[in-house]
């Protein structure tokens, strides 16, 4: 008993100490589950030596009795048959017989209650992996959950930092000259184009007066 208090102490304190120190809270909770199992895999060692002990006394305590009881019969039997001598030593050895049983028998009740004990506490730490697991499960979610979180949150930080709200500036300014430079270039196109239809509007005028004056020029000769 003791010694399942002090492993379920040492892993519950290394638990503690560890969280403080993990840079990544999903494998840390993976590694103290396998801690914890190798922990529960030396209390079962030390629960079957328990048992074994105990089923080692038990056999023992129950052929010293047999024994002795076969003794107390086999004296009887010799009494009937006449041989007082044969039953006085088998009365002896069922005596000491008993008196084995006797010790065997408190033996085996001490180590029954030992081996109950660690099977208990064995259970209870069963029972604590199988919580612990249920609950890294719970808390795999949780890190998970929280580093999407964490990852969104530092992306929209960036979206609003001074570099990139400065970038986003620029190139909105670059956007406007853009549009100014072409809206220029739309006017100066249409400008030109407006002077050539004037250019071309002067010319068909002097030549329709050169026509007119080369009549002119032709009706004096007649």
């Amino acid at each position: 008993m003791a010694l399942f208090k002090r492993l379920r102490d040492l892993t519950l304190a290394n638990i503690n100490s560890l969280l403080d120190k993990a840079e990544d809270p999903v494998k840390m909770l993976d590694q103290y589950l396998r801690d914890m199992e190798e922990d529960i895999q030396d209390a079962e060692s030390a629960v079957a030596k328990q048992i074994a002990l105990e089923k080692k006394l038990q056999q023992q305590y129950q052929e010293a009795k047999e024994l002795a009881e076969k003794r107390e019969a086999q004296a009887l039997q010799a009494l009937e048959a006449g041989n007082e001598d044969l039953a006085r030593r088998a009365l002896i050895d069922k005596k000491a017989m008993s008196e084995k049983a006797a010790d065997f028998k408190v033996q085996y009740d001490g180590a029954k209650l030992t081996a109950d004990n660690l099977r208990g506490k064995l259970g209870e730490m069963k029972d604590q992996l199988g919580e612990m697991k249920n609950k890294r499960d719970t808390l795999k979610a949780r890190a998970e959950a929280a580093k999407a979180q964490k990852q969104i949150n530092q992306t929209l930080s960036g979206l609003g930092s001074n570099n990139a709200a400065s970038g986003f500036s620029r190139m909105e300014d670059r956007v406007l000259q853009l549009e100014a430079e072409a809206e220029a270039s739309t006017e100066m196109s249409g400008s030109k184009s407006l002077d050539r239809e004037f250019a071309e509007l002067e010319k068909k005028n002097t030549s329709d007066i050169d026509a007119e004056l080369e009549a002119l020029k032709a009706k004096l000769k007649k």
